[in-house]
């Protein structure tokens, strides 16, 4: 618990438990080091138009294997069964590639977040959240991430 009180006492917040000052905290610092890419923004401004409009996404299209391919090729497994740690991870990752020099790395943080979203979207449409419990909660930080974006 002293972890805990030194992240109060130091943040200036009272966090009821100690994921949750984790999660504050790391999306603070995610936010304040991203620059991100334009096609990123752009993918976030369409999600969050889209949700204010209709509430939900109109678009329930599972990802194909060849995106499943590049999740996979490094090391990413399905939102449905992302943690919000590895979450923090993938988009520190995808914020790091954005601003790297190679071009193939680049390319590939904007085709890994475009097909975040696209899960994101398919989880929402077929109200999966529910089911997904508190151990799977990734797909919350993508979200906040993406309002944060869009903002």
């Amino acid at each position: 618990m002293n972890f805990l009180g030194n992240k109060q006492q130091i943040y200036g917040k009272n966090f009821s438990n100690v994921d949750e000052a984790f999660e504050n905290i790391s999306l603070q610092s995610l936010f304040r080091k991203s620059r991100i890419s334009a096609k990123q923004k752009e993918v976030a401004n369409n999600y969050m138009v889209i949700k204010r409009i209709f509430g939900f996404s109109a678009v329930n299209s599972r990802i194909s294997n060849s995106e499943t391919a590049l999740l996979r090729q490094y090391g990413m497994r399905l939102l449905e069964e992302t943690t919000s740690r590895t979450m923090f991870n993938e988009l520190e990752t995808l914020i790091e590639w954005s601003k790297t020099g190679d071009a193939i790395k680049r390319v590939h943080s904007d085709n890994i977040f475009e097909i975040r979203v696209k899960e994101l979207k398919f989880l929402q449409a077929n109200n999966s959240l529910m089911k997904l419990g508190e151990l799977y909660d990734g797909y919350s930080i993508l979200e906040r991430y993406i309002e944060y974006l869009a903002g």
